[in-house]
C-alpha cells in the first residue's frame, strides 16, 4: 500500500507511518463500528448461501461485541461448494493465463481501495493493533500480485525442451505446467488475510478453482478477501467461501474426493492430521502445509544490544506473540546476557496493552477463551519452574475484564525444561545465558521446527548463522524484528522440518509451480 506521501507500508517499516493512515484507520473505525452484527452468506457458485445453523463472531477486545453472524456449514455445504468449483474448472483452467493475472491484480486493486475498512475489521476481530492489521491487508494485495507476476516472468509456465535426435522426422517437446482442479484453502485466525490470500490467489493464478475455509475464530476478514475476488469479476464457481467447524464442515472438505490439492496454515498436530487423512485418497494429491514454529533469536557478545532488544521485543510480542514466526526463545552470550535482559525488560515493561483500535495500544488480546486459560496454565509453570522477569498476569481491569488480555512474559527457564519445545502461541518468550555461539545454535536446532530464526553479531558470525541454522527464514542483525516481517517478493516466507511441507515459500520464486503439474506435449511429424 503506498499514501499519497510514497510511504509503501510493509512489516519492516509499519513503525513510523505518516499521519495519514491514523486518519483514515480513525474514519473507518467509526463507520464500521456504526454497523456491526450483521449477517454474512458463505459464497458458492457465485451465490450467496445460508445455512441453517449460525454461529456469532464476538471481539476478543470485548466479548459483548457481536461483531457478525455467519453460516454454521455441515458436510453438506462442502459438498455444495466443491461441486460448484468442479463445474467451474474447465472454463477457468482453460482461461488464458493473462486474463487471469488480470482478474487477480483487479481484486489487489480492490483490496487497496478497501485496506481501512479491512484494516479496521481485522483488528476487531482478531485484536491486532493499528499497523499489524493495515500491515495484513496490504501484505495481502501484494501476495494477490506476486503470483501475477511469476507467472508473466515465467511466460505461463510453457517452455520448449529438446528435440528428439530422429532421422527422417521433427520431435519437439514443450513442457506445460497445467492447474491440478478444485484446491481447498484453510486459513488460520492469526493472518487471516495473508494466510486466505496468499494461497487463493496463488491458486486461481494457475487455473485453479478454490473454495476458502478460514478458522471459526476469523470469518469476517477472509470473507471481505473472497468478496474482493468477487467483485473483481471472477467467474461464478471459481471462488467459493464457506464458515463453520473445522471438525465437522472442514473435515468434510478434507475428505471430499473432488479436492485435487490442500493449503493449510496451522497447528503441527492438525496439520500432520490433514496430511494423513487426504493421503487416503485414490493417488498421492498435494499437500502444502505451514505448521508453525519454536522460533530462536541468538544474540552473540558482538552485538548491536539495542538493536537487538528492540528486534528481540517486536518479534516477541506482535500480535501478542500469536504468531508462528514469533521469537519465543532467545540464546545470549554470556557477557552480554545481564545488559541485553535488562534492555529486554525495561522495553517490555514500557508496552501499552488495551483496545488494539487505539493508536496508543501496541498489545492487544489473545485470540479466545482457550488461548487465555493456556496463558495462565504457561504462567503458573513459569513461576514454578523458572523465574519471571516480568508479566505472566492476566489483567482484568477496567475494559480490559470484558476480553482476553495478557501481559507479556519474559521469563528464565532451565535449558531441559519442556517449555523450550512447545510452541505457545502467546505472548512469551524464555532468555537463556549461554557459554557459546555453539552451545546457542545446538539449542536452537534442537527442536522439531524450523521455521524462522535470528541472529545479532558481526557479520563473520553472521555468516556462520546462516550456514548452521535449520530454518527457512532467517533473518541478522535486524532490528525491524528478530525473526518476524517477511513480505512476499522480498523475505519468502516458509519452514523446514516440522514447519512446512514443500520446501518452497510462499511469497517466492518456487512457490507458483506447487498449484501446478507438469505436462510434457510431444509432437512428431515427417521432415
Amino acid at each position: 500500500m503506498a499514501t499519497e506521501s510514497n510511504f509503501k507500508l510493509t512489516y519492516s517499516t509499519m513503525f513510523n507511518p505518516p499521519e495519514e493512515l491514523h486518519t483514515r484507520f480513525g474514519g473507518a473505525l467509526a463507520a464500521v463500528k456504526a454497523n456491526l452484527g450483521k449477517e454474512y452468506a458463505m459464497i458458492i457458485g457465485g451465490d450467496e448461501y445460508k445455512a441453517a445453523d449460525k454461529f456469532e463472531k464476538r471481539s476478543p477486545i470485548n466479548t459483548d461485541w457481536v461483531l457478525g453472524v455467519f453460516q454454521k456449514g455441515t458436510a453438506a455445504e462442502s459438498d455444495k461448494a466443491v461441486s460448484a468449483a468442479r463445474k467451474a474448472f474447465p472454463a477457468w483452467s482453460r482461461t488464458p493465463w493473462e486474463k487471469r493475472v488480470e482478474l487477480v491484480r483487479k481484486a489487489a486493486d480492490l483490496m487497496d481501495a478497501r485496506i481501512f475498512e479491512m484494516g479496521v475489521t481485522m483488528a476487531l476481530e482478531v485484536g491486532k493493533n493499528r499497523m499489524e492489521s493495515l500491515g495484513d491487508v496490504a501484505e495481502t494485495a501484494d501476495l494477490f500480485r506476486y503470483p501475477c507476476e511469476s507467472m508473466e516472468a515465467n511466460q505461463g509456465f510453457i517452455k520448449e525442451m529438446k528435440r528428439d535426435p530422429l532421422t527422417g522426422y521433427v520431435s519437439t517437446n514443450t513442457s506445460v505446467l497445467r492447474p491440478y482442479g478444485v484446491w481447498l484453502v484453510i486459513s488460520p485466525f492469526n493472518f487471516p488475510g495473508a494466510l486466505t490470500g496468499g494461497p487463493a490467489a496463488s491458486a486461481l493464478v494457475a487455473g485453479n478453482t478454490i473454495v476458502i475455509k478460514p478458522a471459526t475464530d476469523t470469518p469476517w476478514l477472509p470473507r471481505l478477501v473472497a468478496q474482493c475476488l468477487v467483485d473483481a469479476g471472477i467467474p461464478d464457481g471459481v471462488v467459493n467461501f464457506v464458515t463453520g467447524p473445522g471438525s465437522t464442515l472442514g473435515q468434510a472438505l478434507i475428505d471430499h474426493p473432488d479436492i485435487a490439492g490442500i493449503t493449510f496454515t496451522g497447528s503441527y498436530d492438525v496439520g500432520m492430521k490433514i496430511y494423513r487423512d487426504f493421503a487416503n485418497g485414490k493417488w498421492v494429491r498435494p499437500t502444502i502445509l505451514e505448521l508453525g514454529g519454536k522460533n530462536p533469536a541468538i544474540v552473540s557478545r558482538h552485538a548491536d544490544l539495542e538493536a537487538a532488544a528492540v528486534g528481540i521485543l517486536r518479534s516477541a510480542f506482535g500480535l501478542q506473540g500469536q504468531k508462528c514466526s514469533a521469537c519465543s526463545r532467545v540464546y545470549i552470550e554470556e557477557p552480554v546476557y545481564d545488559a541485553l535482559v535488562e534492555q529486554l525488560i525495561d522495553l517490555t515493561n514500557q508496552l501499552t496493552i488495551g483496545d488494539p483500535t487505539d493508536r496508543s495500544n501496541y498489545l492487544g488480546p489473545v485470540i479466545n477463551k482457550a488461548s487465555y486459560a493456556d496463558y495462565q496454565a504457561f504462567a503458573g509453570e513459569l513461576k514454578r519452574d523458572g523465574r519471571v522477569l516480568t508479566g505472566a498476569e492476566t489483567l482484568t481491569h477496567g475494559d480490559l475484564a470484558k476480553g482476553f488480555f495478557c501481559a507479556p512474559t519474559l521469563a528464565e527457564l532451565p535449558l531441559g525444561h519442556r517449555l523450550w519445545q512447545v510452541e505457545m502461541f502467546l505472548p512469551i518468550t524464555t532468555v537463556a545465558k549461554v557459554a557459546s555461539l555453539e552451545q546457542a545454535m545446538q539449542h536452537a536446532n534442537d527442536v522439531m521446527y524450523g521455521l524462522t530464526a535470528g541472529f545479532y553479531g558481526n557479520d563473520a558470525e553472521a555468516d556462520w548463522f546462516y550456514d548452521q541454522i535449520e530454518a527457512g527464514v532467517t533473518y541478522a542483525n535486524r532490528p525491524q524484528g528478530a525473526t518476524t516481517g517477511a513480505w512476499p517478493g522480498f523475505q519468502p516466507f516458509g519452514g523446514w522440518k516440522g514447519s512446512g511441507s514443500s520446501g518452497k515459500n510462499s511469497g517466492g520464486l518456487y512457490y507458483l509451480p506447487l498449484y501446478l503439474h507438469e505436462q510434457i506435449r510431444t509432437r512428431v511429424r515427417k521432415a
